[in-house]
């Protein structure tokens, strides 16, 4: 059975293409469940994965693609039968293993999970990844006491896709969200979608030779890493906690153990690929019931494979707001 996908492959030594292909269902490595897909979408790390960085995906030629929702079509496992609606988010997919830029992925039963009731295949994929992250950050902070009233909540990042989905969830629950952006476009639309104040990231993203900064966050949920980061943790209130899941400024943390021994703060790392599949399962099931989002769409930019170059190239260089949504079958 012959299918569509996105190839990356290395020309000549550190120079990378991207061509749609066809390719065979034999050619997927091995697995017990066959899955067509339906949807997919754009995170950070299937740019990296589609540029190159052999940091992400070792071996190339590739198909990248870290999340994909579809139909099972054929499985060894007695967990899943033709017909099932699944999701496989994280794990190898999309790095090392074919992904979800292909209309047809095979994967071991251990990365597949039912899609909950109360979420279709679609939305699922418009929250993907960078949605399911964020919900881990929240879900940690407030296990750590964050509470309603507690004061604002930054967002750095806001207008990417765990950002604008962090955004929306803890206004949803709740919060008073302070958005962080360097996009002066998006400012409306991130008011729109719950943020009460946009700061510009700059404010955030230089050093500050500074061990301690004035308290002002209650909590925060971080993508930049770097100087922003530090300087989050550097103005956590008392016993707050930042939650970190990115490293789009640098993965390099320069830090003082001040505001950890003088205010107790907590610096919380958030892992969505590795996650135990028990653990991954109950937090889709809170995105499908009590923490399911309205107006998804108005985050979303429905693309094909042919869009995808371009997508992949906007979300690399950080213009893109909100989420690529990558209809296998459009």
């Amino acid at each position: 059975m012959e299918f569509k996908a996105l190839q990356v492959s290395e020309v000549t030594e550190k120079k990378f293409t991207s061509t749609i292909v066809e390719r065979s269902v034999d050619e997927l490595p091995e697995g017990e469940v066959l899955i067509e897909v339906s949807y997919s979408s754009i995170n950070y790390k299937d740019a990296l994965s589609a540029s190159g960085n052999k940091g992400v995906t070792r071996n190339y030629p590739h198909t990248p693609g870290v999340d994909a929702s579809g139909i099972v079509r054929s499985s060894s496992s007695d967990n899943f039968k033709p017909g099932d609606e699944v999701i496989v988010t994280g794990y190898d997919l999309g790095m090392n293993t074919a992904g979800g830029f292909g209309q047809y992925i095979r994967v071991p039963a251990a990365w597949v999970l039912a899609c909950p009731e109360g979420l279709n295949l679609r939305d699922a994929m418009i929250l993907g990844t960078a949605g399911f992250t964020a919900a881990l950050c929240v879900e940690k902070l407030i296990a750590n006491g964050l509470a309603p009233d507690a004061g604002d909540v930054l967002v750095t990042g806001a207008t990417g896709g765990v950002g604008i989905v962090a955004v929306m969830l803890l206004k949803a629950l709740g919060y008073r969200v302070v958005a962080s952006t360097g996009k002066n476009s998006a400012h409306d639309t991130l008011l729109q979608l719950g943020a009460s104040e946009i700061l510009d990231r700059a404010e955030l993203s230089e050093a500050n030779p500074r061990p301690l900064l004035k308290e002002r966050w209650a909590a925060a949920v971080d993508v930049a890493g770097g100087d922003t980061l530090s300087n989050v943790i550097k103005a956590l209130n008392y016993g707050a906690s930042v939650a970190a899941c990115g490293l789009v400024q640098s993965p390099i943390l320069q830090a003082s153990v001040l505001p950890f021994i003088l205010r107790g703060v907590n610096l919380l790392g958030i892992d969505s690929v590795e996650l135990p599949l028990d653990s991954k399962q109950a937090v889709w099931a809170k995105l499908a019931g009590e923490w399911k989002l309205a107006g998804l769409d108005a985050i979303c930019t429905e693309i094909g494979l042919e869009q995808l170059d371009t997508s992949l190239s906007s979300v690399l260089a950080g213009q893109a707001t909100g989420r690529f949504l990558l209809n296998l079958h459009s």
